[in-house]
């Protein structure tokens, strides 16, 4: 049986491709949503030697069943956000304390101590509603801070302007997480000239605003912000692992994610490096519901196997899906 402590301390490809062939081998047996989608596809789990091989579970499927891979009690259920009357995915989380050591450790491998930060966070969507997994990984963040500066905020973005300016003029190293578009209605508001902040946006306008490219955006904030560069967090209530980038829209993962790129007419295909393709992602740390998802994801990825999130498919290009939602 695979343990948390082995997936964790994953530090070589050989090693993930082993435990990662074994992760699938138990959740084929386990995971009966996940069964029966190997069996349409039909793959038998003695003849699957690669990750290439390996069925990734179309990302919906965590709209429409329960995709768990033990018989323990849920002790969490995260949810998707989505607009009024739409199904919002459900991920059933049987032991919290894996999620908790996947964020820490994977925040710890790109930034450090968190103890050396004050973390705000402007989250305001995710804040009103209820299941939000960004919410939990960021109140835990605030919380192992150590800072009575760390902290929410909501629509407060005067108390935010003045505790932000104050403490980057102080010298003190700053983690500002926001929803993309707080933060371009903070950057309105006010425009600061920051030294010692790092600006993180999780992504998505959440119907306040128009879409925009990335560049447009990033330009955007760092001007607004007065930095350098934009960091991102790409996460989604489907994984219980985050993917970071430090700037220029490139993301790094931890030891124990990898991405594949599916070709975007063929779901059972994969596409070489620079090419633009579905994004599939394997997360081990979801060991307890599915770690093989195909995310709605279009991506490319680099020879040092970074990758660059290029947008979305729209509902009607979900091509080679469609026959598999059970």
């Amino acid at each position: 049986m695979i343990t948390a402590t082995d997936i964790f301390a994953i530090s070589s490809q050989k090693q993930f491709e082993k435990i990662a062939l074994k992760v699938f081998r138990y959740q084929h047996e386990s995971n009966l949503v996940y069964r029966e989608f190997c069996d349409l596809l039909k793959v038998e789990p003695q003849k699957v030697k690669a990750l290439e091989q390996i069925p990734f579970l179309p990302i919906q499927f965590f709209k429409s069943h329960a995709v768990v891979s033990n018989t323990n009690a849920v002790q969490k259920t995260f949810t998707s956000s989505g607009t009024t009357g739409t199904i919002t995915s459900k991920h059933l989380v049987t032991d919290t304390s894996i999620y908790e050591e996947s964020y820490q450790k994977g925040f710890s491998q790109f930034y450090g101590n968190i103890e050396d930060y004050v973390v705000l966070a402007l989250l305001p969507s995710y804040l009103e509603r209820e299941g939000s997994s960004l919410i939990y990984m960021v109140e835990d963040l605030i919380q192992l801070s150590n800072h009575d500066e760390s902290g929410f905020y909501l629509h407060n973005h005067d108390e935010l302007i003045k505790k932000l300016t104050e403490l980057d003029q102080s010298g003190q190293n700053v983690i500002l997480i926001g929803v993309t578009f707080a933060l371009l209605d903070l950057i309105e508001k006010h425009q600061f000239q920051l030294q010692n902040t790092i600006i993180m946006e999780t992504g998505g306008m959440k119907g306040r605003r128009k879409e925009m490219i990335r560049e447009e955006l990033h330009q955007q904030l760092c001007k607004g912000f007065g930095v350098t560069a934009i960091h991102s967090e790409y996460g989604m209530t489907e994984l219980l692992s985050q993917a970071y980038s430090l700037g220029d829209g490139v993301f790094e993962c931890p030891s124990w994610i990898q991405i594949l790129l599916r070709d975007t007419e063929d779901a059972l295909t994969y596409i070489p490096q620079g090419k633009t393709g579905g994004i599939n992602v394997i997360d081990l740390a979801n060991i307890n519901s599915c770690s093989f998802i195909a995310t709605q994801d279009l991506g490319k990825k680099n020879p040092n196997n970074s990758f660059e999130v290029l947008g979305r498919f729209d509902n009607s290009d979900i091509r080679g899906c469609n026959l598999m939602i059970l």
